[in-house]
């Protein structure tokens, strides 16, 4: 549980702040896995407001009491392409019109705020592993030398070392294995160093 400052009121901070505090505390603490906030997706086009990265790629999607649900779609489509699992935080006021946008296996938390202003979340569903994320998408994910560092490594980099970024993670997807990809690609992640996952980097980018 989480004090909130002001009874009666609710907006993402504060569902980030005791999301964090009830359900995140051993992934944080654990060196093998990666918490991203506000994880940019697809060059900046989307992002999602948690990303934890470990051996599967798990996203979840705050809306408060306060936000509005018209991007809500747009986001569906991008996070189904990309994550293993999803799960949406939302508050009371969102949530029946959220159920009807949202796919079955995308899990969903419910937030509220009590009289005491104490921000409490609490499960309505539990999320079930995405059934079609796309791999193209996923290895998108990687910057350009990320990318063709992998390339190099299966040995299939020979005319593409000055090949856009999309060329080369193209030419990855056609050649290697996607559970392979899907485990570099979480790899990668992991081993960047001093990176602002909120600053979208250009596609020929190293």
């Amino acid at each position: 549980m989480v004090q909130n400052n002001r009874a009666n009121t609710m907006n993402d901070p504060q569902i980030r702040k005791a999301f964090k505090a009830q359900f995140l505390k051993r992934y944080i603490e654990d060196n093998d896995t990666l918490v991203i906030d506000e994880f940019a997706l697809g060059l900046g086009s989307a992002r999602i407001d948690i990303g934890i990265i470990n051996g599967t790629l798990n996203g979840f999607e705050i809306k408060s009491d306060n936000d509005t649900l018209k991007r809500l779609q747009n986001q569906r489509n991008v996070y189904n392409s990309i994550f293993d699992y999803v799960t949406l935080i939302v508050g009371y006021k969102h949530a029946f019109n959220a159920f009807k946008i949202i796919p079955e296996w995308w899990g969903v938390k419910l937030s509220h705020i009590d009289k005491k202003g104490i921000v409490h979340i609490s499960n309505a569903r539990s999320k079930k592993k995405n059934p079609s994320n796309d791999i193209l998408s996923i290895t998108k994910l990687l910057w350009r030398n990320e990318a063709l560092g992998i390339l190099e490594e299966i040995g299939f980099s020979s005319g593409f070392r000055s090949k856009t970024r999309d060329r080369i993670c193209e030419h990855l997807v056609k050649v290697a294995d996607r559970r392979y990809i899907h485990q570099k690609v979480c790899e990668k992640l992991k081993l960047r160093e001093n990176w602002r996952s909120d600053l979208p980097r250009n596609s020929n980018d190293d």
